[in-house]
């Protein structure tokens, strides 16, 4: 299972100094042209306003020479992915998401035309939240309550999008995000890849790397962490149960 994939899984869709999605044109680029890609199927879910969403990404895609359709205007949701050449999955809140993939029943399917049929899955943020075994390594608020945290298992690991490193000298009391990341490896003995922003992960079949210009932070099943270096192997995480 999961010889097919073919994914990329951005930290976030915007980066400082550059505009919505060009830090990643190269490997998005990359991605769709290895799939002879036209039209990319925009699965908006995670915002409120899915037409102003879609024509967003419409906005950042179309000089490049894609299509972008947004997958809330297609009447049957799961014919419409069935014949898609690629879909890209936005951030946003990965709650509301999540429980909408569970409402349409679609996660069988995505999970299926990615795993087996070998669809190009693009996901940023909350996107790529959903593409691993469960979102409970969001940042999110739970404005809604999907029907479980399971996610599409795509990936057999959890990502941390948006990872931040503790800040030196703060004094600030709360919760570092590398507490919380290490609270939920303590309870389920499974590893995290925390990714920076600008960072990504491409997986090919069962090959997965680390793209981008900054380290990933691997918080791991047994408590200890390692930082992976750009175009660092990932494909042991492939290997998780």
């Amino acid at each position: 299972m999961g010889s097919a994939r073919n994914l990329l899984l951005l930290s976030s869709s915007r980066l400082h100094g550059h505009g919505y999605l060009e830090h990643a044109r190269g490997q998005l680029e990359d991605l769709f042209k290895g799939a002879s890609v036209k039209t990319v199927l925009f699965v908006p879910y995670a915002l409120r306003d899915h037409d102003k969403y879609t024509a967003t990404v419409r906005d950042a895609l179309q000089p490049w020479g894609y299509t972008v359709e947004g997958l809330h205007t297609k009447p049957d949701p799961v014919q419409a992915l069935s014949t898609a050449q690629a879909i890209f999955v936005g951030g946003g809140n990965t709650f509301v998401l999540l429980r909408t993939l569970y409402k349409l029943q679609l996660l069988e399917p995505i999970r299926e035309l990615v795993l087996r049929r070998g669809l190009p899955y693009v996901g940023s943020s909350a996107g790529t939240n959903v593409a691993t075994r469960s979102i409970h390594t969001t940042n999110d608020m739970p404005v809604a309550y999907p029907p479980s945290f399971d996610a599409l298992a795509l990936v057999p690991f959890n990502i941390n999008p948006h990872y931040l490193d503790p800040e030196v000298g703060s004094q600030h009391k709360g919760e570092t995000r590398d507490e919380r990341l290490e609270e939920f490896v303590a309870y389920h003995q499974l590893p995290v890849l925390g990714l920076r922003e600008g960072t990504s992960v491409r997986v090919e079949g069962e090959k997965a790397t680390l793209l981008g210009d900054r380290n990933a932070k691997l918080f791991k099943a047994d408590g200890n962490t390692q930082e992976l270096a750009p175009q660092a192997d990932l494909s042991f995480l492939l290997q998780q149960e």
